[in-house]
């Protein structure tokens, strides 16, 4: 059997290139929907996109159920399989519109591609998703060393984290000419940092501690100072590695280019938080955990909306919604406090004026 079918390739290129320059899709999705593509033509054994029949959509449905995860080892989760079969029924729903195709299949053979409503409910329910308390964090960079111009690096790197909110593929594409120590600020442009949607804004310093922010300026005037590094140069440099005298490349130092991608940052993330004790959290959780940290010292509408516009959210709801959750232990103590009596009962004014506040944070 063929590894590839030529008709289905040809067909396949048409819709990435439709996926990327009518939908504007990043190469990250497309490859998503490759993948999706690739494990249906396993399943039929490479047969033409032609000869689709909607049984056999009923029997992918029931092969990937009996699929295992490569890296756990568990069958894969209803998240995965619904993503794979929204990406099938979406390319089947375009491919009965094109040419060559329109005689043999029908718009509805793609709707074979869903799940049930009992699963669909399982594979799209919002999970809590984990995310470090401040003083975590603190103690994670408080035990770091930072003797080695290496061990500098990742442990500013993770407080740049904390104080900007940034994102990791951001941080990996910085330079020294977008942080201002003076303004505490770092702006965030397009056209140089790998911002999430191309989008360019400016992110002000949270206040998370002013031991948090000395390390990142100490840094940054190390750099400029001590190693004579223009506004050109990176944020957060690669570690060099050259060949030592056993012939085995050593880390040497940090290097004059950035890095190519976020890898190494959740590398150093997941080394930091494993030596102080700590289960790992990845880069993006510390977003959440300032999102959290704003519910709590910013007083009105105004203030949380500069916080939002600092993670980058456009819509303060976004803040709010996706990122700024009661996470379930704060639940429990909130409902904890509720239960007890209090020595004077709070007023109907009081109750009232709670409650408003509450919606002006909302934005409503």
């Amino acid at each position: 059997m063929s590894k590839h079918n030529p008709n289905n390739e040809r067909i396949k290129r048409q819709y990435f290139a439709y996926l990327k320059e009518a939908y504007g899709y990043s190469e990250a999705t497309v490859d998503a929907v490759a993948k999706a593509l690739d494990r249906f033509e396993t399943g039929t054994r490479r047969k033409d996109f032609k000869a689709y029949h909607y049984e056999q959509a009923i029997a992918f449905k029931r092969h990937l159920e009996e699929q295992c995860n490569q890296e756990t080892g568990k069958l894969l989760s209803k998240a995965t399989i619904y993503a794979t079969l929204a990406h099938l029924k979406r390319f089947f729903h375009w491919l009965a519109g094109q040419p060559g195709y329109k005689s043999r299949l029908k718009f509805s053979d793609a709707d074979y591609f869903g799940l049930s409503n009992k699963d669909t409910r399982v594979a799209t329910a919002h999970r809590e998703s984990r995310s470090p308390t401040l003083e975590q964090v603190r103690h994670v960079i408080s035990a770091m060393p930072h003797t080695a111009d290496v061990e500098r690096r990742d442990r500013a790197l993770i407080a740049f984290t904390l104080l900007t909110g940034a994102r990791d593929s951001a941080i990996a594409s910085m330079r020294l000419r977008h942080v201002d120590l003076i303004e505490q600020s770092v702006f965030q442009d397009a056209r140089e940092v790998n911002t999430k949607n191309s989008k360019t804004f400016t992110t002000h310093f949270f206040p998370v501690g002013d031991e948090i922010k000395a390390i990142v300026v100490d840094w940054i005037t190390w750099l400029r100072a001590e190693k004579l590094w223009g506004l050109d140069d990176p944020l957060f440099p690669a570690t060099e590695c050259r060949l030592d005298a056993s012939q085995q490349f050593k880390a040497m130092g940090l290097s004059r280019t950035v890095w190519q991608s976020a890898g190494p940052i959740r590398r150093i993330f997941r080394e930091a938080f494993t030596s102080a004790g700590l289960p790992y959290f990845n880069p993006h959780s510390l977003r959440k955990t300032l999102a959290r940290l704003g519910q709590q010292v910013c007083k009105s509408p105004e203030q949380y909306k500069v916080w939002s516009q600092s993670l980058g959210h456009d819509d303060v709801l976004t803040t709010f919604t996706s990122y700024g959750s009661v996470s379930s232990e704060r639940q429990g103590e909130i409902m904890r406090a509720l239960a007890t009596p209090k020595a004077e009962a709070t007023s109907r004014q009081q109750v009232i004026e709670e409650v408003q506040q509450m919606l002006d944070r909302l934005g409503t």
